[in-house]
């Protein structure tokens, strides 16, 4: 359905971006955030599934600057390596990337990010520091380490309570220092939007993407 497109950031760094287009004319624009597995099938999917909706969705390629064409799967081997080069490529060129992808989207009208797990922290730091019409993040494991940040957009955020790497008691803590943020808890596991993964929660998912496509509504058209 998509199709890779050049981005260019504010430093000059050109990355590929997976663009996924609506049939008709778009009703702003979605910046979708990856995983620690790349723009692999899944992230490719979830963009198209934001320009069924009627979004122009550009998926940036965020580990581009330390390693080009990561595409990985599930396996626990895969999970480590992944976990390796986001280490490499977490700093502030994450948000720089993700305004490219944001101007890139622009032409569509309001922009607005989403991002999961590793793109969740991103969505949370983007939506401080970018430019963004609002910003959903699903269970980003650095948002609590970064809880001081505010946000200059409208702000939603996915957890789920079984989430070990996120301790509930946590972000309950994190949501009471953020009421003008809107945050969800699911009783569900880390990544349960992705169904390529064994945490995968259907009921979760159906449940979190109905809250951030109304949110996309409300906020960008």
């Amino acid at each position: 359905m998509g199709e890779f497109v050049t981005l260019k950031a504010a430093d000059g760094h050109s990355f590929p971006g997976y663009v996924a287009r609506p049939a008709g004319k778009p009703r702003g624009g979605v910046v979708v955030i990856q995983e620690i597995f790349g723009v692999n099938s899944h992230i490719k999917q979830v963009a198209d599934g934001y320009a069924k909706d009627g979004y122009l969705a550009v998926a940036p390629d965020m580990f581009h600057r330390v390693e080009k064409g990561v595409d990985l799967g599930y396996t626990q081997e895969e999970v480590t390596r992944g976990r390796e080069i986001a280490m490499k490529a977490a700093g502030e060129n994450l948000v720089k990337d993700a305004e490219a992808a944001r101007a890139y989207a622009s032409s569509a009208g309001k922009v607005g990010i989403v991002g999961y797990c590793m793109g969740g922290s991103v969505v949370w730091s983007a939506a401080a520091h970018g430019k963004f019409d609002c910003a959903v993040g699903y269970y980003g494991g650095r948002i609590l380490d970064n809880a001081s940040l505010k946000p200059n957009c409208p702000t939603m955020l996915h957890f789920g309570d079984k989430d070990a790497g996120i301790p509930i008691d946590k972000v309950r803590v994190f949501i009471q220092q953020h009421p003008e943020v809107e945050s969800h808890i699911y009783a569900a596991d880390h990544g349960f939007n992705c169904d390529h993964r064994s945490h995968y929660d259907a009921a979760a998912a159906k449940a979190a993407r109905e809250r951030t496509v109304a949110y996309f509504r409300r906020h960008l058209g």
